[in-house]
């Protein structure tokens, strides 16, 4: 059954969707040797590639899906290459075999926390669409007065220049002087969203931090620059929220499963090699202990001998 490319490529981790159907416009993907343009279709024995390089486009029952979780530090770019030769926030991930990690969202240069990343393109592509509406939260310290006005302007919504936004919670969390803590929650991911709605009330948002993504939360144990693969649950979780089959089969399982394997191999290869050498300890022992006994013959003859050499001399 034949499948729209960028979906096929989406899912084999090679971006999201919308970054693949720019790839595929700059004409930098071909299809059984023809580069092809946006609507194409393929079937699952066409070879695919991108730039040249040959792509594993398997059937998605045959991909697992892996998603991480990362803590992103300030400075780090969510791009996987900087003209300037900045530090990115995929120069931390684990090498992925057989696709390539794709972010779900992306956090500006002066914002930190929670950043998830995925192999699946398709996912990606979902849980980054609006019509899906998935919770953030961030932990913001603003300076200066906040009054409770504000907060009930931001609450209700103000005007950006793309559009009305609104928290849906604001929580207090304390501070000291004009520093202060807050916990705002909003449904969408539009660029540096949180900072301008501070900014249209004249609030100075000083650190800014993703805590939360849906139902996912910034572990308090990763650092920063960390990452951890998510179980099984969690993945399924994320793949209900977007309308995606669930997944049987998780990496961390099969990785643990391949790890006990490999375990037991090495275990057995070492009981063979003790017993072996045993073996060869006791053959030797026995071997030592018959040329020991043949020099104490040669050196003190037995007397059947001796008695047997005096008979033939009489």
């Amino acid at each position: 059954m034949s499948e729209k490319l960028q979906k096929v490529l989406a899912r084999a981790g090679q971006g999201s969707r919308r970054e693949l159907e720019k790839v595929i416009g700059e004409g930098r993907v071909s299809v059984n040797g023809e580069v092809v343009a946006l609507g194409c279709r393929v079937e699952p024995t066409d070879t695919v590639r991108v730039d040249g390089i040959t792509i594993n486009t398997k059937d998605s029952s045959e991909q697992i899906c892996r998603v991480i979780t990362y803590h992103k530090q300030e400075g780090e770019m969510c791009t996987r290459v900087d003209p300037e030769g900045r530090q990115t926030v995929f120069d931390r991930l684990p090498k992925i075999k057989d696709g390539r990690w794709v972010a779900i969202g992306r956090l500006d240069i002066n914002t930190s926390g929670l950043l998830l990343f995925t192999n699946d393109g398709e996912l990606a592509n979902r849980l980054m669409h609006p019509s899906h509406e998935v919770e953030r939260e961030y932990a913001v310290r603003t300076f200066g007065d906040v009054s409770e006005k504000t907060i009930q302007v931001l609450r209700t919504g103000v005007m950006l220049e793309d559009g009305r936004a609104s928290f849906s919670k604001i929580k207090d969390h304390g501070g000291e002087g004009k520093n202060s803590w807050y916990h705002v929650t909003l449904a969408e991911g539009r660029n540096r969203e949180v900072r301008r709605m501070w900014e249209s009330q004249d609030v100075q948002v000083s650190r800014l931090i993703r805590v939360r993504y849906g139902d996912i939360t910034l572990e308090k144990s990763l650092p920063r620059g960390g990452w951890q693969e998510l179980e099984l649950d969690p993945v399924n979780y994320l793949r209900k929220m977007v309308g995606l089959d669930e997944e049987t089969n998780s990496f961390l399982a099969l990785r643990e499963e391949h790890r006990n394997k490999s375990a037991r191999i090495r275990r057995a290869v070492r009981r063979h090699a003790a017993i072996r050498k045993i073996k060869e300890d006791e053959s030797g022992g026995r071997k030592k202990k018959a040329k020991a006994n043949a020099g104490a013959n040669k050196r003190f003859p037995s007397k059947k001998k001796s008695t047997l050499k005096a008979r033939i001399r009489d």
